[in-house]
């Protein structure tokens, strides 16, 4: 599990940690022989954890006042709250989790999209890009992602992410892999949890890489290739192949989001990988109009689930359950009514 959190001085900051009610383990992130220090921007991994346990954790900062060659001096040391969270069972019969898109920086549609789940549980949150309009700097990561997620469920129950297309945008966008992780470190990764190996695709941005919007300093055409290769070789590891269920999770979707450069090329380079691989569900965002896409022979062998969004009235909440027999999803649309379902039966 990675802790994350942000203080307004510079520190030295640890997490203090045990199972159950216990805070009787420290951890720290060491690089290269030196313990992080004197930074804001704090992720710290606790690893060696057991499956499928429950753990308290607060996190600790320690202000350091002034930094010399041979002298370190600290100031005050401010503490969280306790809070707890569960660590993830690989070999879980059953996971569920829920998929936002599209948020467009109106950070209150956190809050309301995940009242729509009510009280059912839930292992974890997806956030399948677009979060943003642009990036600009930090107070807007905090104030319309990092915080309201906290607020409502990120303290105890973790989330993964991956950029839409406008997180590629803006001054900050380059700064903001500082303020999330991934089990690969990277935008695009693989991740199993109980019977469902998730493959996480960045599909960059919408427009071609010589765009004038983009000043000749993007390269996504050569970052999607990448990311074919990989998911390539991806699929031929054993627990790809032996996985009850195979669901991509990406935001710009490779059909219905119009003839745009970056839907075509990635229709070019993962719609013959889809159907290969045979992939059971393929989760975006990007078009702002919700829609489920059953399998159409010729075209696509998976259904394809699209998230709509931003405004209101036009936001959905995905809730997806799956065992070892079948992947139960349905999207909810912000005034509580569901807007579609699918059911994938295990092959």
């Amino acid at each position: 599990m990675n802790i994350f959190w942000i203080t307004n001085k510079l520190c030295y900051s640890w997490v203090e940690y045990g199972e159950g009610d216990k805070l009787d383990q420290k951890a720290h992130e060491v690089a290269d022989g030196l313990v992080n220090a004197y930074n804001r921007v704090n992720n710290v991994r606790l690893a060696d954890l057991k499956p499928d346990t429950k753990y308290s954790y607060r996190v600790v900062s320690k202000e350091i006042l002034e930094f010399l060659p041979y002298k370190l001096t600290y100031g005050q040391t401010i503490t969280s709250d306790v809070k707890t969270f569960k660590t993830l069972d690989p070999s879980a019969k059953e996971v569920s989790w829920l998929v936002m898109n599209d948020i467009h920086d109106r950070p209150n549609s956190f809050a309301q999209l995940m009242k729509l789940n009510g009280t059912d549980p839930y292992d974890y949150v997806f956030l399948n890009g677009d979060m943003f309009d642009y990036q600009t700097d930090e107070k807007q990561i905090i104030d319309h992602l990092v915080q309201p997620c906290t607020d409502v469920f990120a303290s105890n129950t973790p989330f993964l992410f991956v950029r839409g297309n406008h997180e590629t945008r803006g001054k900050y966008s380059r700064d903001l892999a500082d303020y999330f992780t991934s089990p690969s470190g990277k935008y695009f990764y693989t991740y199993q949890w109980g019977p469902v190996y998730n493959i996480v695709l960045d599909t960059g941005e919408d427009k071609p890489d010589d765009a004038p919007a983009y000043a000749g300093i993007v390269d996504f055409d050569s970052y999607r290739k990448e990311q074919a290769a990989w998911f390539e070789k991806e699929a031929q590891t054993t627990a790809f192949k032996k996985a009850p269920f195979r669901v991509v999770m990406m935001h710009i979707p490779h059909f219905y989001s119009g003839d745009w450069h970056g839907t075509m090329h990635c229709r070019e380079l993962f719609a013959p990988l889809f159907d290969k691989y045979k992939v059971d569900i393929v989760l975006c965002g990007h078009t702002h109009k919700y829609g489920v896409f059953a399998p159409e022979k010729g075209k696509h062998n998976y259904p394809i689930i699209i998230g709509g969004g931003p405004q209101e009235g036009r936001r959905t909440i995905m809730k997806v359950k799956a065992n070892q027999q079948e992947l139960n999803l349905k999207m909810i649309k912000d005034d509580g009514t569901e807007v579609g379902s699918y059911l994938v039966k295990r092959r």
